[in-house]
């Protein structure tokens, strides 16, 4: 709840980060801490069913986890048609890990930097979707993906030949406009993903900040209504960033 210093200074705390250093080399410290956290949760979930893992009398998570498994593996299938070796476990850990970190949304807000004023930490924010620096560091990396099996799929010359001759036709007058059209469509691509799961992630946790702001004995209504509505949103968004993904990885490795 606000206490003291007012609602504006309130929502202004909550949305403040963990930094080291200054302007464009800033490190968001809890960002990085989260996410290394919720990577390390995913490895050794996964890791531990797998060493235990029983035909005979399968455990609930292991059922939870083949599931998630064969779910992606039939997404990649549907998707991407070309080899499933690195696509495949991409985009499982796309989908877990952005999926872990969506769920850090459903902590209460005031949870965290409270604990955490004890050890002297001010400022703390543990839902590492609502910062861009996150999603836009994922969306780059697959953006760089999407140039690497562009050439994989295509050869250089074949990626330079699409660059340059597509859409319009192979006339040298022509490609200047292919290539500037080409590069627009690549770009937008790690935007888009970047700016879906960031905004909508981000546009949530305001929402929970504003409902921490009232009373508490009004808070549980609107609170508990948002966090069940939230629980769509959560996988919904690791799913979008996943399938998109492996769509974009699919049609740079395919000839057209």
């Amino acid at each position: 709840m606000a206490a003291g210093g007012g609602a504006t200074e309130y929502v202004t705390h909550h949305l403040v980060h963990m930094t080291v250093g200054e302007g464009f080399w800033a490190l968001h410290i809890d960002t990085l801490l989260v996410s290394w956290l919720l990577g390390f949760v995913f490895i050794g979930i996964f890791y531990a069913v797998a060493r235990r893992a029983s035909v005979e009398a399968p455990t609930g998570i292991q059922t939870a986890v083949e599931a998630c498994v064969e779910f992606i593996d039939n997404q990649v299938s549907e998707s991407f048609h070309g080899p499933k070796d690195f696509v495949a476990p991409l985009a499982l850990t796309i989908f877990v890990w952005v999926f872990l970190w969506n769920l850090m949304d459903l902590i209460p807000v005031d949870l965290f930097p409270e604990l955490l004023k004890f050890v002297g930490i001010e400022y703390i924010r543990i839902l590492p979707s609502a910062d861009m620096n996150a999603t836009f560091g994922l969306s780059l990396t697959v953006l760089a993906l999407i140039v690497i099996y562009g050439i994989k799929g295509k050869g250089w010359g074949g990626y330079a030949k699409e660059l340059f001759c597509h859409p319009f036709g192979a006339h040298p007058l022509l490609w200047p406009a292919n290539l500037m059209l080409n590069i627009v469509e690549l770009i937008a691509k790690p935007i888009s993903l970047g700016m879906r799961l960031f905004g909508n992630l981000y546009a949530a946790e305001i929402i929970f900040i504003l409902i921490a702001l009232l009373p508490i004995y009004a808070q549980w209504i609107p609170g508990v209504a948002w966090a069940i509505f939230h629980i769509l949103v959560i996988p919904l968004q690791a799913f979008i960033f996943m399938v998109l993904t492996v769509v974009y990885l699919g049609l740079a490795y395919e000839e057209h």
